[in-house]
């Protein structure tokens, strides 16, 4: 499986930034598409990511995949006669991501994750729709289950850096920061030059009050990478944090230049109007 970077990957940062508990409030009305970050290219539509291992092959599922961007409903309605009918995986496939279309995110989550248990695929399938599940139970709020379709996932695909990385957003939303490091640190050990694990490791440091820690990371991760926008977001939380709030205010300024209109860009600009606000305040 290949990295999926900064669209679940957001998510995971997002959750980091600005505190767990206080993500899935911040997601509350995001655009569904969000929802679909782990499906197959013909749900994804332009994000052009790579998603081999198939679950399922045929026209018929091409089909139904097809529709679930622009006509979800209809989708649903076709996976829904076309289990009737025996589609097997397919069906069930498309079935969870029409649900996940929908907003319906606990129904596409539970749909994939009985799916990745009962198929007969190849491992790596079905290892990766286990890791569709991790992300649909975190968008349905639910770490807990999230956590444990990871773990499944990685029973299947010990190896895998997303699955790694994916299980440690899990930790991490249930405040269980330490755990998300030592998942973290498999997926750097595997690969050091992943800049999404650095940052993600970066928030979780920050979060147990490692700061030396955390500067780090997100040090390693801006000299791989300057023009990373979740990771000038971490810099500049991490500057807030020492007083360096000119820092702070410039790093925040580049990662809205860098993603415009994006959650980043949010986040930067709300932590730029706390800075201003704060003197005010005192």
């Amino acid at each position: 499986m290949n990295g999926r970077v900064l669209v679940f990957g957001l998510v995971a940062l997002l959750a980091l930034a600005v505190g767990f508990d206080a993500w899935w409030q911040l997601n509350i009305g995001a655009p569904v598409p969000s929802a679909l970050s782990g499906l197959p290219p013909t749900v994804q539509g332009s994000t052009g990511l790579p998603v081999q291992p198939r679950i399922a092959q045929g026209a018929e599922y091409e089909r139904c995949l097809a529709m679930v961007p622009g006509d979800p409903a209809g989708a649903y309605a076709l996976a829904d006669a076309w289990e009737a009918t025996g589609g097997g995986d397919g069906a069930t496939h498309c079935n969870a991501a029409a649900q996940l279309a929908l907003g319906n995110t606990e129904a596409g989550a539970e749909l994939l994750e009985k799916l990745a248990k009962g198929s007969k695929a190849a491992p790596l399938a079905r290892a990766f729709v286990f890791g569709q599940a991790t992300q649909a139970w975190l968008m349905a709020g639910d770490a807990a289950r999230a956590y444990g379709a990871a773990t499944m996932a990685l029973a299947l695909a010990p190896d895998d850096i997303d699955l790694l990385i994916d299980r440690s957003i899990a930790a991490a939303t249930m405040a269980r920061y330490l755990d998300a490091i030592d998942d973290l640190n498999l997926a750097l050990d595997r690969d050091p030059r992943r800049t999404d694990a650095l940052v993600f490791r970066a928030a979780a440091w920050r979060h147990e009050g490692q700061l030396a820690l955390a500067n780090d990371d997100v040090t390693r991760a801006v000299a791989i990478d300057p023009d990373f926008p979740e990771a000038m977001l971490e810099r500049g939380i991490l500057r807030q944090r020492r007083g360096n709030l000119d820092g702070a205010r410039t790093d925040w300024q580049r990662a809205i230049e860098l993603a415009p209109d994006t959650a980043t860009a949010d986040l930067a600009q709300q932590n730029i109007s706390l800075l201003e606000v704060g003197p005010r305040l005192r």
